[in-house]
């Protein structure tokens, strides 16, 4: 890796780029909602050590791997898995896409690679959100905390809707098609989800923002994914654009 990136650790009154977590002033913490299971996977020590005792100081039990390899072997049973792209036996995209595939534990990537092209080809790996190094770790942790409210309500609503032959499971997070499993994205699930619950309303980009990733990007964010949903679908019809104003559900 080209330089070092540190993970910026809050001290008192201002953010410091802090290398070990022995630098940094004891001082009490904001314990977190709850203590989740977090995979860092992160191959610069110096970026890792930091970041671990941060979050152990937060109350998380966690697990550090330094490669893509041994991610796939450790992830099963975490809450959230904090994923650098640069590591040094599988592209980091790769093991998102490995871990999206499996199910839906949440994955934020947190890596040096700034650029919007960047930014979009993590998010169609899958990955819930996407933050860039240096970082602050206060924002860090607001970004997990969004993250996991999102999976907790995804995972509490057992509801099934069904668009003739299009049927979205929110219980398990599944898409049919005439009965052929889609496979999708965490983002493009909640997206087609979001457009499904009131589908005779004009859903605006802002509210698909808001909801869906709790932040806000480029307006190719959402493009990118009506698109990719468009195509696994098979054909454009099933998500209307009213210009101007947003997406609708349609019926193709």
């Amino acid at each position: 890796m080209a330089g070092r990136n540190l993970v910026a650790v809050p001290s008192v009154g201002q953010v410091d780029q802090v290398a070990p977590d022995a630098a940094v002033p004891r001082r009490p913490v904001r314990s977190a909602p709850s203590a989740w299971r977090i995979l860092v996977v992160e191959n610069d020590d110096e970026d890792a050590e930091p970041l671990t005792a941060g979050l152990r100081r937060h109350g998380h039990l966690v697990e550090r791997v330094s490669g893509g390899i041994p991610a796939l072997g450790a992830y099963e049973g975490v809450d959230v898995v904090l994923l650098d792209l640069e590591l040094p036996d599988l592209d980091g995209l790769e093991v998102c896409r490995q871990i999206r595939a499996a199910g839906d534990t949440a994955v934020i990537a947190v890596t040096a690679r700034g650029t919007e092209l960047d930014r979009v080809l993590g998010l169609q790996a899958g990955a819930d959100d996407y933050l860039v190094k240096p970082y602050g770790f206060q924002e860090l942790l607001a970004r997990m905390e969004a993250v996991m409210r999102r999976v907790r309500k995804a995972a509490a609503d057992p509801s099934v809707i069904v668009r003739g032959p299009l049927r979205i499971d929110a219980g398990a997070r599944q898409v049919r098609l005439h009965g052929r499993r889609i496979d999708v994205t965490r983002k493009e699930f909640d997206l087609l989800y979001l457009l499904a619950v009131q589908p005779d309303t004009v859903v605006s980009r802002k509210t698909i923002m808001q909801t869906v990733w709790g932040d806000v990007w480029s307006r190719r964010t959402i493009d990118t994914h009506i698109s990719s949903l468009r195509g696994k679908l098979g054909s454009s019809d099933w998500i209307r654009n009213v210009r101007g104003v947003g997406f609708q559900l349609g019926w193709a």
